[in-house]
């Protein structure tokens, strides 16, 4: 075994280490507070090492979590030491850290400042202030040294071929002290480190514009030879071997980065009177695919050739390019499509009068307009007779899924069209589009993230609510399930996904208000939702959920796959069947439905499930479908409940008919059947368009996968109204799971 194997984390430690980052709601200025007064280390100093004991407990605090893994936490450790202790080799390594162990806790802080997400030059600030100990405003150059270590230590877990990495820092940090001083200040560090393409994307660097030229880089792996748009030499090593622009597929070498030119897409047009036809934008290179024009294959093995655009994505041979005078109509994806012509700065009596407008609103919604990087507002006169496409994408939904649709979105459509959730939400994405005509939604996520971008839908003033469609990454998509976008995300092409999308059939979706009211003095979680897009329920599902979604919150890295949740799903199902908290449901709590109070006396249940949609827990049809050869029955025009056995046999489910449907669940055995279509459904006990339920003591309960622990109380189900959605063509183009 090598012999520093106790100072290298695994690749499934360092990912299990991301995901407790990902989960934890501190930062690590949250942590230095702890080193002050009463808190938790302050037996320590920032200026001085840390013990093992110490050092576990900064982890519990920064990773909000009681119980971190010991193996986990001890080559964490040890991964800061610079060197073993020599009175230790790797055979006699003790199992648990030496109290005599210890390491720098400005070496820790700086390597988890890293890791966190934020804007580059507030880590370099962060890291600098962390160093300066003297607080003079200068670093020495062994201070600069141990900064730049901890990002070699971080590069070489995100896999870099840190002999790429290594000479460029080096002459970052010749370069770096403009005045030759010997020492280093904060606007030299800040200026050195902010123009290094590969220190940025170390960084953390979001794919955020500035400005139109400038390339967005992220660091990848090539599976086959690829090369250097600058230097035109191919890409080595084994691991991530260069660098990529996000928006226009432009690769380099890391050390040609610096001398790349600003030549990446225009995003819009600077005038509303620039009305120049729209050109190709053609990127040379790495197109190893058949020609559009003459439908041959594209041989790139040995240098850069063929051509692809950045706009409709044609791939040419050089030979088979067309005239520079032809038009780029955004090929067979337009209708989605804004090209820079449609967005321009607003003209100055309108600029002035929206920063008035703006200036009045953001204290009520906090959000800024969109700008150019001088601070000109942009708007969006959109192309005539084309269905502009919003497109909003959670990257932490479906494990790393969400951040590979985001970047594809953003090449395959204006960047400033695609919008990052977990940066600034939906609504600056919302009130850039608020006045465009015949626009239409994408939200990539699963149903909590459909639900957030609904419900802020729902509070904008838009002259018509734009239908939304999905692209389903979540758990259970059970909502993208009954719009017939599919059960999971699977890796098809998305411009497939998109032609889908064009041919998508509008339809209504019911959204219902739910209001709690506690009946004692007795405290339980807060309820998650007010609202219902897709189902409640309340005793064993409920109970299932709950108790996987505590143990999501404590061990996020046991739950980073669609496979690996439904594993766990299973035990819980298993050991609520043993335990069977929820037993004689019937006898705790009652439901009135539409003013009838249901009969539940003769009934022996587990489960309550109120139901918008007809599917649940990943596509489970809890009402069940009216059997063949029956006659379609007319739907249920009444506001009264109909609850007799026979008349609810023919009552149809629909997403817009402004009907909830109730029903009884026996226990999981029940609930297993179901799902694996053992059993047809449920005990339908009603239909009607409101819903009371009393309950007598703590019960748990969920609102659309989300789960809860709620103590005796009254809830109240009302019709909200309802939101334009998008259900996917009968007959699809993509391969998607149904």
């Amino acid at each position: 075994m090598d012999g520093e194997w106790w100072t290298t984390l695994s690749p499934d430690e360092f990912a299990q280490l991301h995901k407790y980052i990902e989960y934890s709601t501190k930062k690590v200025k949250d942590v230095l507070g702890e080193f002050d007064g009463n808190g938790r280390l302050s037996k320590y100093s920032t200026e001085q090492n840390i013990d093992f004991e110490g050092f576990r407990t900064l982890m519990k605090i920064y990773l909000d979590a009681e119980d971190i893994p010991s193996q986990f936490c001890q080559h964490l450790f040890w991964s800061f030491q610079t060197r073993p202790s020599e009175k230790d080799t790797p055979s006699t390594k003790p199992d648990d850290a030496s109290g005599q162990d210890v390491v720098c806790v400005k070496d820790v802080v700086c390597y988890l400042s890293f890791l966190e997400g934020g804007q580059p030059e507030d880590k370099l600030k962060f890291t600098f202030k962390l160093y300066d100990t003297d607080a003079n405003g200068l670093l020495d150059s062994s201070e600069v040294d141990r900064i730049i270590a901890q990002m070699m230590h971080v590069a070489k877990y995100l896999d870099w071929d840190v002999t790429e990495l290594k000479p460029i820092l080096r002459d970052m940090m010749n370069e770096i002290d403009y005045d030759r001083n010997g020492t280093v200040s904060l606007d030299e560090w800040i200026k050195g480190g902010m123009t290094t393409a590969p220190l940025l994307v170390l960084l953390g660097l979001e794919a955020s514009l500035k400005d139109d030229g400038q390339h967005i880089w992220r660091l990848k792996h090539f599976s086959r030879p690829v090369f250097c748009n600058m230097c035109q030499n191919i890409l080595l090593g084994i691991r991530k071997q260069g660098l990529c622009c996000t928006f226009c597929k432009y690769t380099v070498h890391e050390r040609c980065a610096s001398k790349a030119p600003s030549s990446c897409i225009r995003t819009y047009s600077k005038s509303i009177k620039d009305t120049n036809v729209m050109k190709h934008m053609w990127v040379e290179g790495n197109c190893n695919i058949t020609c559009g024009s003459c439908q041959k294959t594209i041989k790139s093995f040995q240098r850069l050739t063929g051509v692809h655009c950045a706009w409709c994505h044609d791939t040419l041979h050089n030979e088979c390019m067309p005239p520079e005078t032809e038009e780029c109509d955004c090929g067979q994806i337009k209708d989605h499509v804004l090209p820079p012509s449609a967005i321009y700065p607003v003209v100055l009596d309108r600029q002035n009068s929206l920063k008035k407008k703006d200036d009045d609103t953001l204290s009520l919604d906090g959000e800024m307009p969109i700008t150019t990087v001088d601070g000109k507002i942009l708007q969006i006169i959109p192309v005539p007779d084309t269905h502009p496409l919003l497109v909003f994408v959670n990257p932490k939904s479906g494990g790393k899924q969400g951040e590979r649709v985001l970047r594809k979105f953003q090449y395959l459509l204006n960047p400033r069209q695609v919008f990052n959730l977990a940066k600034d939400g939906p609504k600056p994405g919302l009130k850039f589009f608020q006045d465009v005509p015949n626009i239409r939604v994408l939200v990539c996520g699963g149903d909590g993230t459909v639900g957030w971008i609904l419900d802020s839908t729902d509070k904008m003033h838009f002259p018509v609510k734009p239908p939304v469609a999905i692209l389903p990454l979540g758990t259970g998509n059970d909502l993208a399930r009954c719009l017939r976008w599919g059960g999971g995300y699977e890796g098809e092409k998305l411009t497939k996904i998109l032609k889908d999308i064009e041919v998508g059939i509008p339809t209504l979706l019911d959204r219902w208000s739910f209001e709690v009211t506690e009946s004692g003095l007795e405290k339980g979680d807060p309820v998650p939702y007010n609202i219902i897009n897709n189902y409640f329920s309340i005793g064993v599902d409920a109970s299932i959920a709950h108790r996987f979604h505590v143990m999501r919150e404590k061990y996020p890295e046991k739950f980073n796959s669609r496979m690996k949740n439904k594993l766990w799903y299973f035990e819980f199902a298993t050991s609520e069947t043993v335990s069977a908290t929820c037993k004689n449901l019937q006898e705790i709590l009652e439901i009135e439905c539409s003013g009838t109070l249901i009969d539940l006396s003769n009934l022996s249940l587990e489960g309550i499930a109120i139901l918008n949609i007809p599917s649940m827990h990943g596509g489970s049809n809890l009402w069940g479908e009216n059997k063949r050869g029956e006659s379609k029955p007319l739907p249920n025009k009444t506001n009264v409940a109909i609850t007799d056995p026979e008349a609810l046999k023919s009552c149809v489910q629909e997403l817009s008919d402004q009907l909830l449907e109730v029903v009884g669940l026996e226990g999981v055995i029940e609930m297993g059947q179901i799902y694996a279509g053992l059993k047809s459904a449920g005990r339908r006990l009603a239909q009607c368009s409101e819903v009371t339920i009393r309950t007598k003591r703590l019960l748990p309960m969920q609102i659309d996968g989300e789960p809860w622990v709620q103590p005796p109380c009254t809830i109240k189900i009302t019709h909200k109204n309802q939101l334009p959605m998008l259900m996917g063509p009968f007959t699809k183009s993509s391969g998607s799971k149904k």
